[in-house]
């Protein structure tokens, strides 16, 4: 897929970014024990490692000293050496352990010195790193905020055994639009024409119905809206599948700040549900990530195997899209979004100013009813 995007020289416009919260940064598959590995999150560039034991770290990939990348030096399993001058970090707090240029006629307490390190934690596979805003000051980088950071974003699991995997892909775009693609329900019969999904010809009016999550508790910093339970689709023939349990087949969408949707549909005791997530890389590009889980189907062979052929597929026409979207949006057009198809697009940008001017206001005031086509 990343062949893909180099498609598009050159990214489209940037957009402001929400710090303070957690975001995937990789596969923890890539980081084995004393191994590292580097990734990008919101424009901070980022080392994370395995120590010897399993604990994740996550620190800025930049030495506090002279500003060279952490990654161009060493990891021997406990700390992290710098490859200019040989400071060594302790990788979960960042604290400075050694200076091999100190003399014994110097005062300097190393161990008073700090990289930046951020709180790290494994979910379904992935490594997520909570972002703090700039000059949130040590509290956070140095992962001892505790209680003070919210629980990481996990799949809604439902039994004991399941299945799972997982889909990611580049996108040439800033996180907005990454996310108003996400969704926007009217795309799917002309980006997802397929014999497995649906065609053009199959579209027919929708009618959903919507309420506000308020997060009251957090004064909406991860607020969002919830497409209400209901039948899915009956022109998808994925959810026609679901109709051999002879279970009324429901299903719940709901988008939460900054960047996560989740879907969970039910047929009686069997579920599928996932995580997606936008995740900006820079002001100007982003990736998105899909975890699922489920257990329909659980004792069918290569299941897994055809759910993430048929998924990635599905995922590279989105990717597709966005990347010939890009080429457009290189040009600054003018943008408009209309109706009740766009109207989640217009709450998501509500919400995230409400989120970056710290007002907790939420667009929707109670349930609401959309339509659409498609």
């Amino acid at each position: 897929m990343s062949e893909l995007v180099r498609v598009a020289e050159v990214a489209g416009p940037p957009t402001e970014l929400i710090f303070g919260d957690w975001y995937p940064a990789l596969r923890t598959s890539a980081l084995r024990e004393g191994k590292t590995a580097k990734a990008m999150l919101l424009g901070v560039p980022l080392l994370l490692g395995r120590k010897t034991g399993g604990k994740l770290f996550a620190m800025r990939d930049l030495c506090p000293h002279r500003g060279i990348p952490l990654s161009a030096g060493w990891f021997d399993g406990e700390t992290v050496t710098c490859k200019y001058h040989g400071w060594r970090f302790e990788p979960c707090s960042g604290q400075c352990k050694e200076i091999p240029s100190l003399t014994s006629h110097e005062t300097l307490d190393p161990t008073k010195i700090y990289a930046s390190a951020f709180p790290c934690e494994e979910r379904d596979g992935f490594a997520w790193v909570y972002v703090p805003a700039p000059g949130a000051g040590r509290l956070f980088e140095t992962g001892r905020a505790g209680e003070a950071l919210p629980p990481v974003p996990e799949v809604p699991k439902f039994s004991a055994k399941f299945r799972s995997a997982h889909l990611v892909a580049e996108l040439p775009c800033n996180v907005d639009h990454g996310i108003i693609g996400l969704m926007d329900p009217a795309h799917g019969p002309f980006v997802h024409q397929a014999w497995w999904w649906r065609s053009r010809a199959s579209i027919h009016e929708k009618t959903k119905h919507f309420e506000p999550l308020n997060d009251d508790e957090n004064n909406g910093r991860n607020a969002g809206f919830r497409m209400s339970s209901h039948a899915p689709s009956a022109n998808s023939a994925p959810y026609k599948l679901l109709g051999v349990y002879g279970e009324p087949i429901t299903t719940t969408i709901d988008f939460v700040l900054p960047n996560r949707r989740y879907e969970t549909i039910r047929a009686g005791d069997k579920w599928f549900a996932s995580l997606t997530t936008v995740t900006p890389i820079t002001p100007s590009s982003c990736r998105i990530d899909v975890m699922a889980a489920w257990n329909v189907f659980y004792h069918v062979p290569f299941v897994t195997s055809i759910a993430t052929f048929f998924g990635a597929r599905f995922v590279r026409q989105d990717q597709q899209t966005m990347v010939e979207q890009a080429e457009g949006l290189r040009f600054n057009p003018g943008l408009m979004l209309i109706d009740d198809a766009d109207k989640p697009a217009k709450w998501y940008f509500a919400l995230k100013q409400a989120r970056l001017k710290g007002t907790g206001e939420h667009p929707l005031s109670g349930p609401v009813t959309l339509h659409w086509r498609s």
